[in-house]
């Protein structure tokens, strides 16, 4: 049977959306459009050191240890400490302490300082989230003070591990669970799973408790741009479903000072209004205090908390905005004098680190390269971040720079971090290019694809229903991609503080485009000119809003 008998049942654009993310037969359809809970979500107890994770967390309850949850700072390391800080709440173990690194004082991961401060208070086991993985001397250290660690992680592992209790994760060597792509708040949701099946009765915890515990795993599934594949789309799919339902009283915080309507949450909200929220805290003040909003039953503390979160989140976009526009002037400058290489290193040693990466996503997606922004941290080291034009594998570039280039770094695909001494800088750019030309297989992640071609006519809720029917969008499920040739202008509208923002109308249409920080070419269109425009649909619902309009990808005249 051909892949068009198998879809016939179908809508013809839903039957082209299968073929286009390589689903070719019935069952598979039917499996990405209808997900399952019971079939989709795993037995966690098939992820390696599984079991023996919660039997010492067990016996660390029996004898009245102290626990230490000790998580990563972003939006995956914060949703999964609160998932491990909910369980041993509900279940009435008090004896926790949760712990959030500072991102500029202390960095990425388990740390030494943090490590004996911990053993000086008594603390017997540590628990980490989304970190550990790679910090064998921390571990070390650690074990050397009398604390067992258990590491619940999903990057990928080095050369050596950690002597850890145990090692949580499922990209292990050897580890033969499903699914390898789970963020680190999925590994610890599937840590709180396991600990149910043992302890459930016992703590006399209701039957799918830990289905509540999915806003926070599908937050932090979608903010941290794991594939929405397999379990993780199961993850997300119902993680929004439970986001929408959620009694958190800080997420409705934040929803209500954003106009965000809880029960239409989607994706998007959580990439443009909560994740950025959430990780303002420790790009700019303290981690802890996006835990505490995410974890508080307190009415008073969560509005404090959110007013908070939203004003760091206002001063970072005007640290960005003015930290992009110094880019772009020396950027442009090299344009002029024919000095703009297949990879831009930019940086200063005023900027923040922990905003470099927001800086290099927006210059990627100008410019069309790989980039690396850097700026000085208090310790004096350079430290960045760098992000994909979506064809160069970031990790592979920076593995492949000459040996001691880099202090240290991190990441995928599409966006990592490093850090080197101050002289190093000077040299990044020759070297980064000089892997570039010479490795033709970093340029191996796939490019935007366009997956039909439609008339304005075709925006309507009728199509809108079946593309919503491969929700959520994200890494691995991109959304679908359609070319709508030989537009008119009608209307050119430029709106925002700085004019840099885009609306476009149609003739003989009511249909919109808008483009958020348009790229320069998108700010030359007049009306009256005709263009092939690529395009995303998308429902805005801003403040009780349900408009359908068109976000652009790209303009070609």
């Amino acid at each position: 049977m051909n892949t068009k008998d198998e879809f016939a049942h179908y809508p013809q654009l839903a039957q082209t959306l299968l073929r286009n993310r390589g689903i070719t037969t019935k069952d598979d359809a039917d499996r990405f459009l209808n997900p399952s809970y019971e079939r989709d979500v795993n037995d966690p107890f098939l992820m390696q050191g599984m079991e023996r994770a919660v039997l010492r967390i067990l016996k660390a309850m029996e004898t009245q240890e102290k626990i230490v949850i000790f998580g990563d700072y972003d939006c995956d390391g914060i949703p999964g400490s609160v998932i491990l800080h909910d369980f041993f709440k509900k279940i009435g173990y008090d004896n926790v302490h949760v712990y959030i690194p500072h991102r500029h004082n202390e960095g990425y991961g388990m740390n030494i300082p943090a490590i004996e401060t911990l053993a000086e208070q008594g603390s017997q086991l540590l628990i980490t989230v989304d970190c550990g993985i790679t910090e064998v001397q921390e571990v070390a250290r650690a074990h050397e003070l009398g604390m067992e660690v258990i590491i619940t992680d999903h990057h990928l592992p080095g050369e050596t591990l950690p002597s850890a209790y145990v090692i949580v994760n499922p990209k292990q060597q050897g580890d033969t669970y499903p699914d390898v792509m789970l963020c680190g708040a999925g590994v610890a949701w599937k840590l709180v799973c396991a600990l149910l099946v043992h302890g459930r009765e016992k703590w006399s915890v209701s039957e799918g408790y830990e289905k509540w515990l999915l806003d926070m795993a599908g937050l932090a599934t979608i903010a941290d741009m794991v594939p929405l594949q397999n379990e993780n789309r199961a993850l997300a799919y119902f993680g929004l479903k439970v986001l929408r339902l959620s009694r958190r009283i800080g997420l409705k915080k934040i929803l209500e000072k954003t106009g965000t309507i809880q029960t239409s949450l989607t994706e998007d909200d959580i990439g443009f209004t909560i994740g950025p929220r959430i990780n303002a805290a420790s790009r700019m003040g303290i981690p802890m205090d996006a835990f505490r909003l995410l974890a508080t039953t307190d009415e008073k503390e969560a509005e404090g908390l959110a007013e908070h979160l939203v004003h760091l989140n206002e001063t970072r976009k005007g640290l960005v905005a003015s930290m992009v526009k110094e880019a772009r002037k020396h950027l442009e400058a090299r344009i002029v004098d024919g000095a703009l290489r297949e990879v831009i290193v930019i940086g200063n040693p005023s900027w923040m680190p922990g905003l470099a990466g927001l800086v290099a996503g927006t210059l990627a997606e100008a410019y069309a390269r790989p980039v690396f922004v850097w700026g000085r941290a208090e310790d004096g080291v350079i430290k960045g971040s760098c992000r994909s034009d979506g064809a160069c594998d970031v990790v592979e570039l920076m593995t492949n720079v000459r040996v001691g280039m880099f202090l240290d770094i991190g990441g995928h695909a599409r966006a990592g971090g490093f850090s080197l001494e101050h002289d190093g800088v000077h040299h990044l750019e020759n070297e980064l290019v000089r892997v570039y030309q010479s490795k033709i297989e970093i340029k191996k992640i796939e490019t935007q694809m366009i997956d039909a071609t439609l008339t304005l006519s075709d925006v309507t809720m009728t199509t809108w229903s079946i593309i919503e029917r491969f929700a959520p969008f994200g890494v691995g499920n991109p959304k679908p991609t359609f070319l709508f040739e030989t537009v008119r202008i009608a209307e050119v509208k430029k709106f925002g503080k700085e004019r840099t923002h885009l609306e476009l109308r149609f003739e003989n249409s009511r249909v919109k485009a808008i483009s958020f920080f348009a790229e320069e070419k998108y700010l030359k269109i007049s009306s009256g000119d005709t263009i092939n425009l690529v395009a995303v649909m998308e429902l805005n619902t801003f403040r009780g809003a349900r408009e359908l309009r068109l976000r652009i990808v790209n303009v070609v005249n």
